[in-house]
């Protein structure tokens, strides 16, 4: 069992939860992920790692109630467990691969946009404890929604928070944001962007007219976590991946976000998942049990 050390509620459906987990810990790094499960019957949900304190062994995860078994998870308080707690699944940020003083040359801009600053935050953070400065764009629907405020702002060299309504920081999408810096003369040499997939997609449709390389975390379409089940299958160019295995990050302005926010609505369903089955035929990776496989 693994302990849940702090829970604590970050907007109405969305809980911020410290658990104790030192295997995991010792070996996470930004951009990875773990798999969770409640009880014995309940589902595996796939979280990318919000934060992790090596020396103290635990990980920090951010999640949003949109299903059942999230909803439930809710539900629990410090004192409280989890049956399983596995990772770190995925791979790395391939930025924290890059040589200290290459960074600190590159102009950086970190994109977050609603629950996405949760896998977005311990990257700057790692950013900041290497020296690092990044501008981070922080972007939610309404005041209420914005997240890790406080946190993102100790750790960003610069914070624009910025909210659909106006309710709260400039008013508008990131995508306007961005738009507004360059129109400042601001240039930068990369972007990573996570959150959900159509803000992913319309940010990557600016920053590719803009000729800014971008990186993006396909975790939103993750299911099972393992490769198994095949919900995460996305065209990255002209190659088929599994953002689970082979990511969750990727390039941006090569994935084909449409194929892949169609994919997931049609993988709800069974009638669905049978039409994926017959089209993807061998690279389907049907393993899940939910194809009659």
């Amino acid at each position: 069992m693994y302990k849940i050390l702090q829970a604590e509620m970050l907007t109405d459906v969305t809980a911020l939860m410290v658990v104790e987990a030192p295997r995991v810990a010792k070996y996470c790094n930004p951009g990875q992920f773990v798999i969770v499960k409640l009880d014995e019957k309940g589902e595996r949900i796939p979280l990318t790692i919000c934060d992790y304190d090596r020396e103290a062994g635990t990980v920090t995860i951010v999640f949003q109630a949109v299903g059942a078994s999230t909803k439930k998870m809710l539900e629990l308080h410090s004192g409280d467990a989890f049956q399983d707690f596995v990772g770190p699944l995925g791979c790395a940020s391939e930025l924290i691969d890059k040589p200290i003083e290459e960074l600190k040359r590159m102009k950086i801009l970190f994109v977050a946009g609603g629950v996405g600053a949760a896998p977005v935050y311990p990257q700057v953070k790692w950013m900041k404890e290497h020296g690092v400065d990044v501008d981070v764009i922080v972007g939610a629907r309404t005041k209420e929604l914005v997240i890790l405020e406080d946190q993102m702002r100790e750790v960003a060299g610069n914070l624009i928070i910025t909210t659909d309504d106006g309710s709260y920081g400039r008013s508008g999408m990131v995508t306007k944001v961005i738009e507004d810096l360059y129109a400042e003369g601001r240039k930068y040499d990369i972007c990573v962007c996570i959150g959900p997939v159509i803000m992913m997609k319309f940010t990557c449709l600016l920053t590719k007219k803009l000729g800014l390389p971008t990186i993006v975390s396909m975790n939103p379409i993750m299911v099972d976590g393992t490769g198994m089940c095949g919900a995460c299958r996305l065209t990255v160019g002209d190659q088929i991946k599994f953002a689970c295995v082979d990511g969750p990050e990727f390039d941006g302005h090569l994935v084909n976000f449409d194929e892949a926010m169609k994919r997931q609505q049609m993988y709800k369903t069974q009638e669905g998942r049978a039409m994926l089955k017959l089209a993807e035929g061998d690279t389907h990776h049907g393993g899940c049990g939910h194809c009659g496989e």
